[in-house]
């Protein structure tokens, strides 16, 4: 079953928020006759200012499942793994390294000894698998509860189907060796190992403190930060953590979080240097309405930045509603949908046409400059296909729903599609927008509307996590009411080896099937985001999902 909160979560990401107004009274001018003198300012006052779009309601990985709430904990708690910023190969962090038995279904991650508390004490193995068992159990509701299912006996511990924890498949061999024990062959597994859920816990101060064992006056964290002050819905400050083991590399010294409400809010702040980075998912997006003055802005367009974002927009068909159960169907409405210009005419933004569902460069993903697969847009075959489906020059063609939840920008897309629909095949189709609640809600009936837009995005650069997890007909969140057999058998088969070749010769299949040969999606582009940086952050790199690495970056003084 897939978590409630991460289809807030996914759907959250392609929101478009209203923007507020940021007004400030101007400067008192000098009232002298003598000439101004200006005084050199500080570029930085020696801390990172970063704003975030929500107030942070819990940095307890066990409970997150916001983008701000992620990006906090990625300062403050160590992952078992970790991912190369420019491959996104996975790379050991609390791990020293792992090995897996002959069947894959038993990983053994061997630690580092040098890894502490803030409080000096040192990080076991016995604290991940109590964390890990903590977070299964119901009692504590964890969103993200799911990604542990893989573990033996996780998915009926957390049902309470099985009571007791200690038969679920993570051990502790010695202080510094952890077992994980898999309900089936996981390739994917040490990718997976990286998510919140397997982080070590400060077992001590949770039974101590309870709840409040996340206040900066209690919590003990591994990372390259602790929490020092916390004023809920307003500021969070983070110092430098003396006991990481790599303290010597981290070149900030503190970062201070702001909750800022608005976009133009947070760019007036970067405009006045009252923040060092703006933009991506969660540093606040630029405003769409501002995009056109920083690029010709002299100062904004030398700071502005455009990276991967690890999202694909995309519209889905319900496949058991006429006519969306006829592939001929799909194929023509694919290909007469012109991506390229809808992102230069129609959203105005620095995306990538997709014509493949999972974005590359995750382990997986169909590189478009080496394969062509999917859906080209081909008005005359498009033509064709509907023809050929028994609707010749959209002749009696049956009613059609689209349907999207309410932003500027889906409703502009919605519109485009129903133009090109129309101008191409003839075909009129009826356009439905909902707030996102209701939206959720009906995405998850079996009837919905025959066309609806979607997004999907990483929690770890796998295929697995976008093919299996997305349209596995029973395991998958399946939005599209699709089982189609070989797909389900290739994309378990995918999931059973470790050969990273062979995963990639199947997942280059399933995208086959689902973007090419049966069409059950129309890929609309690979998401980038915009970030404008400060010219004294230096070493500064965006991660395309998760926290940033902070600890990596440094200010010029």
């Amino acid at each position: 079953m897939f978590s409630f909160f991460k289809l807030i979560f996914i759907i959250w990401f392609f929101i478009i928020t209203i923007t507020s107004s940021y007004g400030n009274s101007k400067q008192s001018t000098q009232q002298n006759t003598q000439p101004k003198v200006t005084e050199a300012q500080p570029k930085h006052p020696n801390y990172l200012r970063l704003p975030l779009k929500s107030a942070i309601k819990t940095i307890d990985p066990g409970l997150i499942f916001d983008l701000s709430h992620i990006e906090i904990v990625e300062q403050l708690f160590l992952g078992l793994t970790d991912f190369d910023p420019k491959t996104y190969e996975v790379l050991p962090e609390l791990a020293r390294n792992w090995r897996v038995n002959e069947n894959s279904t038993v990983y053994t991650f061997f630690l580092r000894q040098d890894v502490k508390w803030s409080d000096g004490n040192p990080v076991t193995a016995h604290d991940i698998v109590w964390a890990i068992r903590r977070n299964i159990t119901p009692i504590i509701e964890s969103p993200y509860a799911h990604t542990l299912y893989i573990l033996k006996n996780a998915e009926a511990i957390h049902h309470g189907e099985i009571t007791s924890v200690t038969q679920l498949g993570v051990r502790a061999i010695d202080d510094y060796t952890v077992e994980f024990t898999l309900e089936h062959a996981a390739g994917y597994f040490p990718a997976l190992a990286s998510i919140w859920t397997y982080r070590p816990l400060p077992q001590k101060s949770i039974k101590q403190y309870g709840e409040r064992w996340i206040e900066p006056e209690h919590i003990q964290t591994n990372g390259s930060y602790r929490l020092t002050e916390w004023d809920k819905g307003n500021k969070l400050i983070l110092k430098k953590n003396p006991h990481y083991y790599e303290a010597k590399k981290v070149k900030i010294p503190e970062v201070h979080y702001f909750i800022v409400r608005g976009n133009s809010l947070a760019l007036a702040m970067y405009e006045k240097d009252d923040l060092d980075i703006i933009g991506g998912q969660v540093y606040l997006r630029l405003p769409s309405e501002e995009i056109s003055r920083i690029k010709s802005h002299p100062v904004l367009r030398k700071e502005r930045q455009i990276n991967d974002y690890f999202c694909t927009e995309w519209y889905g068909f319900n496949t058991q509603r006429f006519p969306m159960n006829k592939s001929l169907v799909r194929k023509a409405i694919a290909a007469v949908i012109d991506k390229k210009t809808l992102l230069n005419v129609v959203i105005k933004e620095s995306h990538l046409p997709a014509t493949t569902f999972t974005r590359p460069p995750i382990f997986g993903a169909i590189n478009p400059k080496e394969k062509e697969v999917g859906i080209l847009f081909n008005p005359k075959k498009a033509k064709a296909w509907l023809a050929e489906a028994g609707y010749p020059e959209g002749r009696g063609f049956p009613k059609v729903i689209l349907m999207y939840n309410t932003s500027k920008t889906h409703q502009k897309v919605a519109k485009a599609i129903k133009t090109l629909l129309k101008y191409y095949l003839n075909i009129d189709i009826e356009i439905q927008q909902f707030d996102f609640i209701p939206y959720i809600n009906m995405l998850n009936q079996s009837i919905k509307p025959h066309i609806f837009r979607m997004g999907w995005c990483a929690d770890y650069p796998d295929a697995h996590n976008w093919l299996y997890d997305v349209f596995h007909p029973k395991n998958g969140i399946n939005w599209i009411n699709w089982n189609h057999r070989e797909f389900t058998n290739v994309v378990n088969k995918a999931q059973q080896i470790s050969n990273p070749a062979e995963r990639k010769k199947l997942y280059y299949r399933a995208e086959q099937i689902l973007t090419e040969e049966e069409v059950a999606i129309i890929p609309l582009y690979f998401s980038n985001i915009q970030f404008l940086v400060k010219p004294w952050v230096k070493n500064w790199y965006p991660m395309a999902f998760g926290g940033q690495h902070i600890r990596y970056w440094a200010l010029e003084n």
